[in-house]
């Protein structure tokens, strides 16, 4: 084979994950929707400031301060990043607007957590790395948590492959009793079985989505119907177990994992309860993590008013 051939062969894509990732048989990644990173700082629309904390050689937290923190104790809100487990940063622009907005809204501390990524490093990097951060929040060895921080008032929240994390994290038992509440953003979850009227192997965004978690979380037991793609399946750990007082689940009308984010819910409720444990909310007329690409638009105003008014509620509840 000539050379030419040879790199032509070469920049062969082995593996179409497109949007989110192209793998080469060269080994070259593509990330077509990766975003360049924005440094920390003060945000002149909300008055937040924020810093990034290493934890790791491969991993850090980007910290946020809003304006009122230094009247009163505040909750502390973790949240994971989406993509798939293969992009997404908490230094992203879109991540950090959003995160910005977040603390703002809900009068939060914010510890936006990055986290290594697939097929760099396969799952599980991503869960450990995220366990270790909320570890680390938790511990209040950072002086924003420590002097800002109400510990008694702890919320996960992501979206995506961040919702997915939200619950992996959740249903640790060692968190019993630290974790107020999550919130799972158009969480990535999927199995075998179709529900709804979710794409399969004759749709191309079936066949993407099922194969990026096996290729991502190699390891995984059971393909799709792995507990921690598909926490509803048969021989799940059951959701009584999660380790939090409320669960809020929002799905978009135009995102084809909306199903298995009311089934999550369903699941939920039927084994902790209906609201206030339980809450589910469905964006209309909207897709996928929407809300980080139209942070202004009204349905992305909405989502984040409901999504304060469940912590809140959250804060009552317990009160």
């Amino acid at each position: 084979m000539s050379s030419d051939a040879a790199a032509d062969a070469g920049d062969e894509v082995a593996h179409d994950f497109s949007p989110l990732l192209l793998v080469y048989k060269s080994g070259r990644l593509e990330r077509p929707l990766d975003m360049p990173p924005v440094p920390p700082g003060h945000d002149a629309a909300t008055g937040v400031v924020s810093k990034d904390v290493s934890l790791s050689p491969s991993s850090f937290a980007r910290l946020y301060l809003p304006p009122d923190a230094v009247a009163k104790k505040l909750p502390v809100l973790v949240y994971f990043h989406g993509g798939g487990f293969v992009i997404g940063s908490a230094a992203s622009s879109a991540y950090h607007r959003c995160l910005n907005d977040l603390a703002a809204a809900c009068g939060a501390v914010a510890v936006s957590v990055d986290y290594r990524l697939a097929p760099e490093h396969p799952l599980p990097a991503a869960y450990d790395d995220s366990l270790a951060a909320l570890r680390w929040a938790l511990s209040a060895a950072d002086p924003w948590i420590a002097e800002h921080g109400d510990l008694s008032r702890v919320f996960l929240a992501g979206d995506s492959a961040g919702g997915n994390i939200c619950h992996h994290l959740a249903m640790r038992q060692d968190f019993q009793g630290k974790l107020r509440g999550i919130v799972l953003i158009h969480p990535w979850f999927w199995g075998k079985e179709p529900i709804g009227e979710e794409p399969r192997p004759e749709n191309k965004g079936g066949v993407e989505e099922k194969g990026l978690w096996e290729f991502v979380c190699p390891d995984a037991a059971d393909g799709a119907d792995d507990p921690r793609m598909n926490p509803t399946a048969a021989g799940a750990p059951g959701l009584e177990k999660l380790a939090c007082e409320k669960v809020m689940v929002c799905v978009a009308e135009g995102d084809f994992l909306r199903w298995r984010g009311r089934a999550y819910a369903e699941a939920a409720a039927r084994a902790r309860g209906p609201e206030p444990a339980v809450e589910l909310f469905e964006s209309e007329g909207v897709g996928h993590v929407f809300y980080l690409y139209e942070p202004a638009a009204e349905k992305a105003r909405e989502l984040l008013q409901r999504i304060v008014r469940s912590s809140e509620r959250s804060d009552r509840v317990r009160g």
